[in-house]
């Protein structure tokens, strides 16, 4: 069985890097992260205050989670309702980062993904995938990039889908979340002993994923 752990900051191109590996590779991908912003996104609906552990932990009873392949593009559905593009905006990506740091969803996010990871070879990309949800993954790598860089990433990208948000609005986010992210309780961010450095901050798609191929095609060979 192959498993491809890819944890890193938001805003690092995990989710790109790691799609475009599984295709080359033929394995399945799965999006932990959209997992978590499935229910940042009903966190938001519910106005849903994600400090009240036992208010979200009775959201996680409620609530169904679920990522499938349709015509071969991985979709998204929260409650049985396609969510794809919605858990895309920008205010649901706070909250996501917000409601993962609650321990019960951390706890039922990861038992989903190692249920998954279980049944075929994938690729998984998150925070905590090499340290918590797939500590013998055998594959790991630790993307980043620099905060100002990952801003302008994600200025552009908003805007092409008509979210005209200012720079530092979006780097004082990425910055905070990066905080809460590497200082949460359960599962932080962060990079293990055994995972592979990619700096991403002056590379192309095509150079990170070279990068990827590089690596797991040495650890094969050993």
């Amino acid at each position: 069985m192959i498993t491809i752990a890819i944890d890193g900051p938001s805003g690092a191109g995990k989710s790109t890097i790691a799609k475009l590996l599984a295709k080359k590779l033929d394995i399945m991908y799965l999006d932990t992260g959209a997992m978590y912003r499935c229910l940042g996104l009903k966190a938001l609906k519910s106005d849903l205050d994600v400090k009240d552990e036992a208010a979200v932990k009775s959201m996680l009873d409620r609530t169904l989670v679920d990522v499938r392949y349709i015509d071969g593009v991985q979709k998204v559905f929260l409650d049985e309702v396609d969510v794809t593009s919605e858990i895309r905006e920008h205010a649901v990506s706070k909250m996501a980062s917000d409601i993962s740091a609650v321990p019960c969803v951390r706890i039922k996010m990861a038992e989903s993904q190692r249920e998954i990871a279980k049944k075929r070879d994938c690729v998984l990309d998150g925070r905590d995938i090499g340290s918590y949800v797939l500590p013998d993954a055998k594959f790991k790598f630790f993307l980043t990039a620099s905060a100002e860089v990952r801003a302008c990433r994600r200025v552009k990208e908003l805007a092409q889908k008509g979210q005209d948000l200012p720079y530092e609005q979006v780097l004082s986010d990425i910055m905070a979340r990066d905080y809460n992210d590497s200082h949460r309780q359960i599962a932080p961010l962060v990079q293990v002993s055994d995972a592979v450095l990619i700096d991403s901050s002056f590379l192309s798609v095509d150079e990170v994923i070279n990068k990827f191929l590089e690596v797991i095609g040495d650890k094969k060979r050993v």
